[in-house]
């Protein structure tokens, strides 16, 4: 009978316990609110056509180029090594403005959020028409430039990657009225073409305007080819926002 006795005390003491350990935990559960502040440093280089200072009361469409990994928190000049920006070092003109900022993190990704202020600024400070702004971007820089049609689906009248990555979920997000044109080359070993070709696949079953351009023998380096394309500029100078 005294075992019964003490077994029941011991009982007791061990629900007692898990009773205060539960209360105590739930007593350490609290709800509070911080203000956070994420300071970007974004150097950037910004093309102005010829036409520009001719035509003083137009306004102009701008591409947003964002670069790869390769040119990831290097110097500012290490841009004109890919894209447009090479070939604005060798004397290429376009008919729009062009804003190719640099990633400061070698190892980070984008900070998509800081390259939309940046973005805005750019468009505040000067004649940009705000409905022919396009997005372009290679590598790293492709997959930015998903993750910036998705935020920001009405931001942008037209978009090119080049050997991007994305979550194949994430396409119904992107405008169905933007157009889009995809580049790789099936022979991209640091990023598999398959991550364009499924993208596109979902994209197209679900109705929307996409190019794609397959590269044959090609590796990760398809941008080469891919900014050579002059028929991609006279097709974004076709694009224009749809406010509807």
């Amino acid at each position: 009978m005294r075992s019964i006795v003490t077994y029941i005390k011991q009982t007791s003491i061990i629900l007692y316990l898990l009773a205060v350990q539960g209360c105590s935990a739930q007593s350490q559960l609290i709800a509070d609110e911080k203000e956070t502040v994420s300071v970007e440093n974004l150097q950037y280089f910004l093309y102005y056509p010829k036409e520009y200072e001719e035509e003083k009361n137009d306004e102009f469409p701008l591409l947003l180029f964002l670069h790869g990994g390769g040119e990831s928190g290097g110097t500012l000049e290490d841009l004109k090594t890919n894209g447009p920006p090479k070939l604005l070092a060798e004397g290429k003109e376009f008919p729009f403005l062009i804003l190719a900022p640099q990633n400061p993190h070698k190892r980070k990704w984008w900070n998509t959020r800081a390259v939309i202020q940046l973005l805005d600024t750019i468009i505040k400070n000067n004649r940009v028409d705000a409905n022919r702004l396009y997005l372009t971007g290679l590598s790293r820089g492709g997959g930015a430039a998903w993750e910036l049609a998705v935020q920001y689906p009405d931001k942008f009248a037209a978009m090119a990657v080049v050997c991007g990555m994305t979550p194949v979920p994430y396409a119904g997000w992107i405008n169905k009225n933007m157009p889009i044109w995809v580049f790789h080359g099936t022979e991209d070993k640091s990023i598999p073409i398959s991550e364009s070709e499924n993208m596109v696949i979902r994209l197209e079953e679900m109705g929307y305007d996409v190019r794609f351009t397959k590269y044959d023998g090609v590796g990760h380096n398809s941008w080469v080819q891919a900014y050579n394309t002059e028929e991609l500029y006279n097709w974004f100078m076709e694009q224009k926002r749809n406010q509807d």
